[in-house]
């Protein structure tokens, strides 16, 4: 009796471990690292320059800097191209809450990007930003 009982248990704990396996990769157990990488081809084609943006800090200082998003797709792509705007205003809406020293550095500028990343995916309906680029930085 005690023999049947541990068999029983045994091919429960394996039915139960199996379908968690299948679970995760089925509904997600893929991560970026797993995802192929686009080629700069591709980069290039589904990314959008902001034309450079002079403003001043929180810190009184003036910062000019000149951005590059990288989208997910073509349809995020035309959104954002549309939502130009609005990410001119992102952009220095955290500018001017940011002082000198907090985006100096590479610590600072990934920070900044970070939070713009999240900001303008929040506008759009369509994909996502996947990455910012500093392409012009000058800070006085």
């Amino acid at each position: 009796m005690k023999k049947k009982l541990m068999i029983i248990l045994l091919i429960i704990l394996i039915v139960i471990g199996a379908l968690g396996a299948a679970a995760y990769f089925v509904l997600g157990g893929k991560s970026e690292k797993s995802e192929a990488k686009k080629s700069i081809d591709e980069i290039v084609a589904s990314s959008v320059d902001v034309e450079e943006i002079t403003t001043n800090l929180k810190s009184d200082n003036i910062i000019r800097l000149a951005i590059k998003l990288e989208t997910d797709s073509d349809k995020s792509k035309e959104e954002l191209e549309k939502r130009d705007f609005q990410v001119k205003d992102a952009v220095i809406s955290l500018l001017a809450d940011t002082n000198a020293d907090q985006i100096e550095g590479d610590k600072g500028k990934e920070t900044f990007k970070k939070e713009l990343k999240d900001k303008i995916n929040s506008y759009l309906q369509e994909g996502k930003v996947e990455k910012v680029y500093i392409t012009s930085f000058n800070l006085q």
